[in-house]
């Protein structure tokens, strides 16, 4: 039999580094320079900005948790207070101190970045507590504009980054066991993954064209060009002085001409006998709207956000609940990759840190992205008298949550008042008979 322990082929090419130059067909666009070209693009352009903040804001918005998963009380209260979550079926935890302590909302926002730029590289700091524990205190993030080498593996795998070295320093190295990688549709050993503006960078590139002739049009045409004439020679000049003074003249309408513009104090000063006229657009100017827009509708259409273009393009807001349905799978999609890399490299190498690699270990999940309707009182209550559901602590301790009320004090916790209206009598008791 085979040895089927080993692998014999490959994933991340002849290189051992991963540099990816034969996958792009488009040079601005082949890494490293992509990544100035996708930060411009989620920077300068509104269309493009709006379609990103709707896809990051709903997966930084819906809560997210700490799943026991079998892990031991004390395993999943480290978890859970290092990274500021609260357990599922418990409720949060009041943080007293926020400074030298992870963020989780800051590193949800960094690591959605993998969606502009393809990648989002962490490197995981840990400190020691009094009782030996190794804590997380940080993830910190390596910006995509300051990786300078991606180190993978024949089989795919990644082994180190580097980042470029500061002043005259050597560059930065950081192998996988420090790494947190998030990396948006990675194929075999590219572990720089894909811009999920790719797709949109030709429509954004024939679009700021269009703007800037639209613009440019606009000035020249919204005010007229102006036009210098200049006045008729006197007969009694010689022909050679003539021709100069036409010269002299038609050297100084020039600037005239040029330096025109509108305005309260507008005006100008011409020889007798000379002229300077506007000349307005003779024709129809070319229509920029439509292109622009439809490159718009182009832009959202590359992120499943067709319904930023209901009102706009062809189609009504009918389509709107369809449209939102595909669009939310694929955040539900993204926020699933963001809780598997955070369990996988997160949680589990905190775990391991202090307990081993035996040592079960929770995981982080979150609630479902627009799919559930809020539970309301009526709701409850009426799950309750209907006997579908029964009170509990776990049941209150969500109920305070949901609704932004705080936790229950055991000591100052009072007794329900009685009811005023006393219950009615069964009705599944059988008749009595009269004798």
């Amino acid at each position: 039999m085979a040895d089927s322990t080993s692998e014999k082929g490959y994933s991340s090419g002849a290189s051992a580094w991963w540099a990816a130059p034969d996958e792009e067909e488009t040079p601005e666009l082949r890494w490293p320079h992509n990544v100035e070209v996708y930060d411009r693009m989620r920077r300068q352009d509104a269309q493009v900005m709006s379609v990103m903040r709707a896809v990051t804001l709903p997966i930084r918005r819906t809560a997210w948790r700490i799943d026991p998963n079998g892990a031991r009380d004390e395993v999943v209260a480290l978890v859970a207070h290092d990274l500021g979550l609260p357990v599922v079926g418990q409720g949060e935890e009041q943080v007293l101190r926020t400074r030298d302590r992870f963020s989780w909302p800051d590193y949800l926002r960094l690591s959605l970045l993998k969606l502009t730029f393809g990648h989002s590289f962490f490197e995981q700091v840990y400190r020691i507590d009094e009782q030996g524990y190794a804590r997380l205190r940080k993830l910190g993030w390596r910006p995509p504009r300051t990786i300078s080498k991606v180190d993978v593996a024949a089989d795919g795998g990644l082994v180190a980054i580097e980042q470029h070295g500061v002043g005259v320093g050597a560059d930065a190295r950081m192998d996988v066991d420090r790494l947190v990688a998030h990396v948006n549709d990675r194929e075999g050993g590219n572990w720089l993954g894909a811009s999920l503006l790719r797709p949109a960078y030709k429509f954004w590139l024939l679009k700021d064209r269009l703007l800037r002739i639209q613009a440019q049009t606009v000035d020249r045409n919204g005010m007229g060009v102006p036009v210098y004439e200049s006045a008729e020679q006197p007969k009694e000049l010689e022909p050679e002085k003539q021709i100069e003074r036409q010269k002299d003249e038609l050297r100084e309408g020039k600037r005239l001409a040029q330096g025109f513009r509108s305005g309260d104090n507008a005006g100008a000063a011409i020889p007798n006998g000379a002229k300077l006229t506007l000349k307005g657009v003779e024709g129809n100017l070319p229509d920029a709207e439509k292109p622009i827009r439809y490159y718009d509708e182009q832009i959202a259409r590359a992120v499943l956000a067709h319904f930023l273009n209901l009102g706009t393009e062809t189609g009504s807001w009918a389509l709107g609940s369809t449209f939102a349905d595909f669009f939310t799978l694929s955040l539900q999609t993204v926020a699933m990759e963001i809780a598997d890399t955070t369990t996988q490299h997160v949680v589990e190498d905190l775990v391991d840190q202090n307990w081993g690699e035996q040592e079960p270990a929770p995981r982080v999940v979150f609630d479902e992205i627009g799919s559930r309707h809020p539970a309301t009182a009526e709701a409850i209550k009426a799950l309750v008298d209907c006997g579908a559901i029964t009170p509990d602590e776990k049941l209150e301790q969500w109920s305070r949550g949901t609704f932004g009320m705080p936790a229950a004090d055991l000591e100052t916790r009072r007794e329900p008042p009685a009811s005023s209206n006393p219950p009615a009598p069964s009705t599944n008791e059988p008749p009595r008979r009269e004798r």
